[in-house]
């Protein structure tokens, strides 16, 4: 085996060591509790935009709940389909938003609810069984009721293409900068967007989503508005718990989505955890290159280390994976392929937020 070998298998396997620092845990709410007792009555909010197809799910996973003590805003953020008659349909109240996005959807819903709890939910997520959202409450209930309780939902998978998502859904959550083995030695992020849990007068305090109403990365910018208050932030694993399916729509809307949020939200890493990041995917590309060359060479102890190596980056991103979504595991055979996405569609983003100064969502055209 030549020294460059060597220098490719050094990298490679202390950037699997760096991965486990990077992404130590990520844990999910739990309660034991066996009834909705003592709970306030909780307003769940949800803006939508054109999610007549998306939002079934989620109003059919609240009629199932067992925990009942809760009213529905759907905010329709000037949709030009039948998001509004749908959400009629499953007995939510209906609020006209004034066109102005996801924070101007929320402010508005915010101000009309009479619950002394909020729940703000994007329109596709949903919660998994009965008791997802008496569970949810009873442990924002036992860690104090104060600030913001965040989840990322469980990303459900059901078409290839989705895949794609896969290095994204990680790097989110470890972006957050609180699931390396140091746990919440690096102030966070801010906060997860799809499920936001906080109290009403905490949520007014900070200035809710009036105060940061433009910004691209609103569910960051909410985390950093609560911070300042000195209210806490936990962001939490929705496994179990509520999941998503992101971008069902198709190809051109997951790059579309990546592309509005990543550079920018990348922004909010620490640098230490970011570097981390780097060095991991360095790793993962240093691993399938010694493999490649390995294989033509005529010496066994490479091909063997490589293929060693290669492997250990299979099961541990297939690991990684495994907590955020149900992503099959068969893809990780050719890992390298989804790491070139997630770089693809990263420089993709920095290009449109630096240079051009635009991204495009839901046929918006929002400034940078």
């Amino acid at each position: 085996m030549t020294s460059l070998d060597m220098v490719r298998w050094i990298i490679g396997f202390a950037a699997l060591i760096v991965g486990v620092l990077m992404f130590w845990s990520l844990p999910v709410p739990f309660s034991s509790a066996g009834s909705s007792k003592g709970l306030p009555f909780l307003s769940i909010i949800i803006p939508a935009r054109n999610e007549e197809s998306r939002i079934v799910p989620l109003l059919k996973s609240l009629q199932e709940q067992r925990f009942v003590r809760f009213e529905i805003l759907v905010v329709d953020d000037d949709s030009s389909d039948g998001t509004a008659a749908v959400a009629a349909s499953f007995g939510a109240k209906v609020l006209r938003g004034e066109g102005a996005g996801k924070s101007s959807a929320c402010w508005h819903g915010a101000r009309q609810a009479e619950g002394s709890w909020l729940l703000f939910l994007d329109a596709d997520t949903k919660f998994v069984g009965t008791d997802g959202l008496r569970d949810l409450l009873h442990f924002y209930r036992d860690q104090g009721a104060r600030g913001i309780m965040a989840l990322q939902p469980f990303h459900t998978v059901e078409r290839l293409y989705e895949h794609i998502s896969v290095i994204f859904n990680i790097i989110v959550v470890v972006g957050m900068n609180l699931f390396t083995v140091w746990g919440s030695r690096f102030k966070t992020a801010g906060s997860f967007g799809p499920c936001i849990l906080c109290d009403r007068n905490d949520y007014f305090l900070s200035g809710g989503h009036q105060k940061i109403e433009g910004a691209i990365m609103d569910d960051l910018a909410l985390g950093e508005a609560f911070v300042e208050q000195g209210l806490p932030v936990r962001c939490l694993g929705g496994k179990g718990i509520i999941s998503l399916r992101m971008y069902p729509e198709g190809i051109g809307s997951l790059i579309e989505g990546w592309c509005k949020s990543f550079a920018v939200g990348s922004k909010s890493t620490h640098p230490a955890v970011m570097l981390m990041v780097v060095f991991w995917i360095v790793g993962g590309f240093t691993a399938a290159g010694f493999l490649i060359s390995s294989l033509f060479e005529p010496n066994l102890t490479a091909v063997l280390l490589s293929g060693f190596l290669y492997l250990l980056y299979i099961v541990q991103t297939a690991w990684f994976a495994g907590r955020v979504g149900n992503f099959k595991k068969a893809i990780f055979v050719v890992y390298p392929i989804w790491f070139s996405f997630f770089i693809g569609i990263y420089l993709y983003s920095f290009i449109r937020v630096n240079i051009f100064h635009s991204v495009s969502w839901k046929g918006r055209k929002i400034k940078v």
